[in-house]
């Protein structure tokens, strides 16, 4: 019996990231994590900063970085529409710990609201580079 597949494309405002056949992928939207299989009920959905895990259709794993965006699915075929994605492999580890050390000494500040808000804001999408780029040494 063949592995059913569908076709994911991963894009970026910079460029196209992936297009291919996958057994499976998952992702976090706005509303949690998606798991997402050939014949998925038709979706649309915004996504929050996160790993993206695809399994290709030889079973391999790979590892993408989203900072947000838009996911739609059909039956055999999805896309993802990040306002930035990376290759967990792109992901420069030590430049993201410089940031995130630097958001977290911004928060201790304790300034306003407002800015409080964007390093934490900033602090989840670090959070979720460095959780692909763990996922990826797995």
């Amino acid at each position: 019996m063949a592995i059913k597949t569908m076709q994911l494309t991963i894009v970026s405002a910079e460029a196209s990231l992936f297009s291919g056949e996958i057994q499976r992928f998952s992702l976090t939207g706005k509303q949690g994590e998606l798991g997402i299989h050939p014949g998925h009920m038709a979706l649309i959905t915004p996504l929050k900063p996160g790993q993206i895990e695809i399994v290709l259709a030889d079973g391999s794993e790979h590892y993408f970085y989203v900072s947000s965006g838009l996911l739609e699915v059909q039956p055999q075929s999805a896309t993802v529409l990040a306002d930035t994605a990376l290759r967990a492999e792109d992901i420069d580890e030590a430049a993201v710990l410089a940031a995130k050390e630097l958001a977290e000494k911004r928060l201790s500040e304790r300034k306003s609201t407002i800015e409080n808000a964007q390093a934490l804001a900033e602090l989840a999408e670090l959070a979720a580079q460095l959780k692909a780029l763990k996922s990826l040494r797995r």
